[in-house]
């Protein structure tokens, strides 16, 4: 049964301002209506006496209007006493209109609802919330909804009251489900609803205010439910279609590209070669995220999976966010399989939207012919000039920073109908363990928990930005041992918003501190052509210091650099800290990063920023920081575009419910067995069309 349109909700221009803002909500069934959950309560259900108020207080009084005025001083003002017969109050209102002036007349009986303040002149209220006072106290706790401009909360109050009453709230949960889910059967969803829609005057608002309430225990379970059901449906639906199946043979192209590289794999990457080895020899398609901290060696697997494809005589695409971390991948990959490739009449091919014409030409036709059995690239792969002529596996490297679209782009690139590339995913930002179980609940997860030999453990100082000529003075140092440093900036331009110094003032005042010493500046608005050739420079080593925006967080791998500062430190995501100190400790020398801060007006850093810096300064395990991140930020920084954009948890917190989701991930599987139907319709009153971004 689908769920009601909210009606009537006439299309195109014949929408009023509140329905096309309701729209923009999303907020288009009478089940999303009703499932628009108040921000907060007011209490408009009781009257205090003045006399019995304290300073501070918000309370709702009946009084009688005195006197009424407007004042221009100190600045233009109405001015109105009203008289509750225990003491007076004067109600102000900086900004109002002449209806309100006049609905406030001398002797008119009115209620105020605001804060109290209380000073030598007696009590006060700024901009209160005021009606007349005829008619019956409301009975229920008044609910204040989110709302968009041109949506008032008189609108949407009788909104969803109309639509709580049209909406299907029928149970979808099935009885014994109840028990192991700890929820209370007389809260069913129904009741659950028009409680926190309306909680009477005696509930205790500390209990909606956390969550803690059985009924909102009844949403956090439905709406972890409706995730897991469809996340499984996803995997299922994905089992049964088809991929080529890839097995890896002895002497074959893997086994020859590993006898050739100039390093030995650790347990943990071999451990996670033989995970997806065994995918690729399955005629389903792999649907595997490859998860592993910064410079753990993703890589060489992505490396040896497609030696695998290509072996079978099919082709590989690797898809990277960005330009410098696509050339990366494409370099060490011409490097270690260009060898291998060439006697057989293949080669690795590299695509990239600032290619010139002729040359990408020529490798649309490689890639169109299979003469391209690796094709490296941007977005610039999934455009629809590039015909794969056999396309096996889908490498997408920060996963994260594509959005669906651009994901489906690529597994639709496979030419055979009902079949699916199979699809392999690499993030250097470890997915926490409750994330895994919920968001990526249908993705298999390998994870490469151990370094390679040789890393250096990179020491993280924290210094405050008055110490700036320190850090100065350590490159200097640094430079004298002939070592190359990075500084990160977090801007490129000046912005009256964020009073920052640009990455081009800190090129300047680096290029005049260290005379004779070649300073670079790297940024995303630069010609492509620029930032190579300023990235060569550094590489090769003619380059002292590179000043840069976060165009390097990824991908960039110079050895001989030894330190990193990052300027503004505290404007940083935690995932992204770590993900920059990433880029030093990549060769023998002892390496450090500086967290540059600047405290605000106040001296003082915020909570946020604070947890971060800390985080970053006590630990260099990825795990350990994604998982603090999590707790700091939530699911987004991890998801980037998995979904539409819109949260697909609105209600439950994937921290403070863990042992809830535990429960929940049990139960989906033998929900979607037993009672296919009550699941199906679960999901679909939860999420809509926004299942569908989940499978991809």
């Amino acid at each position: 049964m689908q769920e009601a349109e909210f009606s009537p909700m006439p299309s195109g221009p014949a929408l009023t301002e509140p329905q096309k803002a309701l729209l923009k909500l999303g907020l288009k069934r009478d089940i999303d209506l009703a499932l628009h959950l108040p921000l907060r309560y007011e209490d408009e259900t009781r009257i205090t006496r003045l006399a019995d108020a304290r300073e501070g207080q918000t309370v709702q009084i009946e009084a009688v209007v005195t006197d009424n005025h407007i004042a221009f001083r100190p600045r233009r003002q109405l001015v109105v006493t009203v008289d509750d017969g225990s003491d007076a109050c004067v109600l102000r209102f900086f900004s109002f209109y002449p209806s309100q002036q006049k609905a406030l007349a001398v002797g008119a009986r009115i209620r105020a609802r605001g804060e109290l303040k209380g000073g030598l002149l007696g009590w006060q209220m700024v901009h209160p919330v005021c009606r007349s006072a005829a008619g019956e106290l409301p009975q229920a706790l008044t609910p204040v909804y989110p709302t968009a401009a041109g949506l008032p909360q008189s609108y949407l109050r009788k909104a969803i009251l109309a639509a709580l009453g049209r909406a299907d709230l029928s149970d979808t949960l099935p009885p014994p489900a109840l028990g192991p889910l700890g929820l209370q059967p007389e809260w069913d969803l129904g009741r659950t609803l028009r409680f926190l829609h309306q909680p009477g005057p005696d509930t205790a608002l500390a209990t909606l205010e956390d969550r803690s309430h059985p009924a909102w225990q009844r949403l956090k379970a439905e709406e972890l439910l409706a995730q897991q059901l469809s996340q499984i449906e996803a995997k299922r639906e994905r089992d049964a279609l088809r991929a080529p199946a890839l097995a890896a043979r002895r002497g074959g192209l893997h086994e020859q590209l590993l006898a050739a590289l100039p390093f030995a794999l650790t347990a943990a990457q071999r451990r996670v070669v033989e995970e997806i080895a065994a995918d690729l020899g399955r005629a389903v398609p792999m649907h595997r995220l490859l998860q592993g901290d910064v410079g753990s060696g993703k890589t060489v697997v992505a490396a040896l999976a497609a030696a695998v494809a290509i072996d079978a005589g099919w082709q590989c695409a690797l898809m990277a966010p960005t330009e410098i971390l696509a050339e990366q991948h494409f370099r060490k990959l011409i490097g270690w399989l260009e060898p291998l490739l060439a006697p057989r009449g293949l080669r690795v091919a590299w695509l990239t939207g600032s290619q010139r014409k002729k040359e990408r030409a020529q490798m649309l036709a490689q890639v169109a012919s299979g003469e391209a059995a690796l094709v490296v690239g941007t977005h610039a792969v999934i455009q629809e000039q590039v015909q794969f002529q056999r396309l096996a596996l889908a490498i997408i490297d920060e996963q994260h920073r594509f959005g669906v679209a651009q994901r489906l782009a690529l597994r639709s690139k496979m030419a055979e109908a009902g079949h699916e590339p199979h699809l392999l995913m690499m993030s250097a930002t470890p997915i926490p363990r409750t994330l895994a179980m919920s968001y990526y609940a249908d993705l298999d997860v390998s994870t490469i928990d151990q370094l390679p030999p040789g890393r250096t453990p990179v020491v993280t100082k924290l210094i405050s930005d008055s110490r700036r000529d320190e850090v100065v003075e350590r490159i200097r140092a640094q430079l004298a041992q002939g070592r190359q440093v990075y500084w990160v900036c977090p801007l490129i331009e000046e912005s009256e918003a964020l009073d920052l110094t640009n990455a081009t003032a800190t090129h300047q005042a680096l290029s005049q501190a260290l005379p004779g010493v070649l300073v670079g500046l790297l940024h995303s608005r630069m010609p492509s052509p620029e930032k190579k050739a300023v990235m060569a420079l550094f590489e090769g080593g003619q380059m002292a210091v590179l000043v840069s925006t976060t165009v390097i967080e990824v991908g960039v791998d110079v050895p001989n650099a030894s330190l990193m500062v990052i300027e503004h430190a505290e404007r940083f995501g935690l995932s992204q800290l770590h993900q920059l100190r990433g880029r030093v400790g990549r060769g023998a020398a002892a390496s450090a990063c500086v967290l540059l801060y600047s405290p605000g007006d106040n001296g003082r850093l915020g909570e946020t920023a604070r947890s971060r810096l800390k985080a970053m300064v006590e630990t260099a395990d990825g795990f350990e920081i994604a998982r603090r991140d999590l707790e700091i930020r939530g699911p987004g920084e991890f998801l980037g575009a998995r979904q539409s954009g819109a949260p697909l948890l609105r209600f439950a917190d994937l921290v403070a419910d863990a042992a809830l989701l535990e429960r929940v991930r049990e139960l989906a599987p033998v929900m979607l067995d037993r009672h296919a139907e009550l699941a199906r319709k679960h999901v679909a009153r939860w999420l809509g069309g926004r299942q569908d971004y989940l499978k991809a």
